[in-house]
């Protein structure tokens, strides 16, 4: 007990080296672990103590933060004590009378503890407590200027904690602007790059380093006048007046390798209090999927518009020739016409099917009615229905005796069938078309061959796509382009594969597809 009395002045005079340290702290460190070790150290040395903790005040209950000088087996047990919820509720005193009758029973009442609030802007964040061999015999006096320490401890603590707020806030900004898939730009108030994620870099086909610190309108160059008035424009005008006052720009972008990239850029003002403009934020968006999408409903619209006209101008121009009132027509030429306009008839029917398939695709996929289906027995039925359409082509089938009944849409599969024959009596002009198949352990290959001039490399990649036809096919033939897109759909709408391989010259053209056994 006789260290006291020289301990107090000692404190006195001591303090404002304390306090001097601790403000040197709030300036110095803002690593939260390292701020929270100096402040324990020199609390431990303040108040002559042997040991001590910082526990932090967490959303979820109280949490050690700092330990110095205490054995493992006691913080063990009071780490998980501090998180239990009747714990988490507790104010700074109750927080120390508890410490300290732990502190009691730990020692065997021969070590006493004193707890100091830590509080900034009127809120406890957490509590300093020291762990002595002496009892606690502080004056009034001698509590304020502890406290004032505490006091002190807690802001730089606070300010620790908000540094670490503010760092996780940017961490997760950079993780969300490189997350994006679009490209962001981040611009200041004179227009200049400031920042700018990896998506841009893709896009743009520079790096960062390259863009950031260049001016936006050295970047964003249009190829030819964009649709909306380009930002310099805009910014001339007195854009923006309100702080949700966004621009949208769309164009072909060009960039330092072409071709030129069809882009949407939405620019986002970040204004100061005074209104005066500080960031603008840009999401350029690749829209060539978009440009794409209109290209081919221009193309829907054109192929339709033709297809479907040419049927009706030949049924309606038949019919207006039989109905004239100033000829006679024999029965031989009746019955040619009225073939003609029964033909253009099913031609047209088969399209609006096709178009009606095809708008189902698009809300949503074809429905199946699964049955057992005997593929050879069906190709055999499409063959001869077809062979009395065209003597010039011989078509046969060509299945091993064993092949198995599979489940599937019997309707829908002779579509497949009939869609493919159909596309080699198109393009083949004479020859044989065999309908074929094979048998696998998983799986049964159906395959329709001709010997017609086959399929150009450089359209495989593209005969299943919708409204695809190639060069040839549009000098040579009829057709929207949905026949294979269809077919394609249907069977992978069973849980099959169609592909087309790669030949030319006589071999013909070879469309296979599998379907699951």
């Amino acid at each position: 007990m006789s260290i006291i009395p020289s301990m107090l002045p000692d404190f006195r005079v001591r303090q404002r080296d304390y306090l001097l340290e601790i403000s040197r702290l709030l300036t110095e460190e803002l690593d939260l672990e390292k701020l929270l070790a100096r402040i324990l150290r020199v609390s431990i040395e303040m108040l002559a103590g042997q040991a001590g903790l910082i526990a932090l005040k967490q959303p979820d209950g109280w949490r050690v933060s700092a330990a110095h000088g205490i054995a493992p087996a006691f913080l063990s047990y009071l780490t998980p004590l501090l998180a239990e919820e009747k714990v988490r509720e507790l104010d700074v005193r109750e927080l120390n009378r508890m410490l300290k009758e732990l502190t009691y029973t730990a020692s065997m009442g021969l070590l006493n503890g004193t707890g100091l609030p830590l509080a900034a802007h009127g809120q406890v964040i957490g509590v300093i407590f020291i762990f002595r061999n002496y009892a606690d015999l502080f004056t009034p006096n001698d509590r304020t200027l502890l406290q004032s320490f505490a006091d002190q401890a807690a802001i730089a603590v606070f300010n620790a904690q908000l540094y670490g707020q503010v760092s996780y806030e940017k961490q997760r900004l950079a993780a969300l602007l490189e997350s994006a898939a679009d490209g962001i730009l981040i611009l200041d108030a004179n227009l200049d790059i400031e920042r700018c994620n990896g998506a841009f870099e893709k896009l743009f086909g520079q790096t960062r380093e390259e863009i950031t610190g260049k001016n936006h309108s050295s970047i964003i160059k249009w190829k030819k006048e964009p649709q909306g008035r380009t930002l310099e424009e805009s910014v001339a005008g007195n854009w923006p007046l309100t702080p949700n006052a966004t621009l949208y720009v769309e164009g072909d972008l060009a960039r330092p390798a072409p071709p030129p990239l069809p882009v949407g850029i939405t620019y986002a003002p970040l204004l100061s209090e005074e209104g005066k403009l500080r960031n603008v934020i840009l999401s350029v968006r690749d829209i060539s999927h978009f440009r794409t999408a209109d290209e081919i409903k221009a193309t829907f619209i054109s192929i339709v518009s033709h297809e479907l006209r040419t049927p009706v101008a030949l049924i309606k121009g038949y019919a207006s020739t039989l109905r004239r009132d100033d000829a006679k027509w024999d029965k031989h030429t009746i019955s040619d016409s009225l073939a003609v306009i029964e033909e253009e008839a099913d031609r047209l029917s088969k399209m609006i099917d096709d178009l009606l398939d095809a708008s189902r695709l698009q809300a949503g996929g074809l429905s199946l009615n699964h049955a057992d289906v005997a593929i050879p027995s069906l190709a055999l039925r499409v063959s001869e229905r077809f062979a009395s359409q065209s003597p010039k082509h011989r078509i046969i089938t060509d299945f091993p005796a064993n092949f198995p009944v599979i489940l599937g849409d019997e309707n829908r599969l002779e579509q497949v069938v009939s869609n493919l024959v159909s596309n080699s009596l198109k393009y083949a002009p004479n020859g044989e078309i065999k309908i074929s198949g094979s048998v696998r352990p998983e799986q049964v290959i159906i395959c329709v061959s001709d010997e017609g001039p086959g399929i150009e490399a450089k359209d495989l990649p593209h005969i299943f796509d919708r409204f695809y036809r190639s060069t040839n096919a549009v000098k040579q033939t009829k057709g929207a382009g949905l026949g294979l897109y269809l077919t394609r759909a249907i069977v992978e709408a069973h849980g099959g594969r169609i592909w087309a391989d790669a030949s030319t010259g006589a071999s013909g053209a070879r469309i296979c597809f599998s379907l699951p056994r």
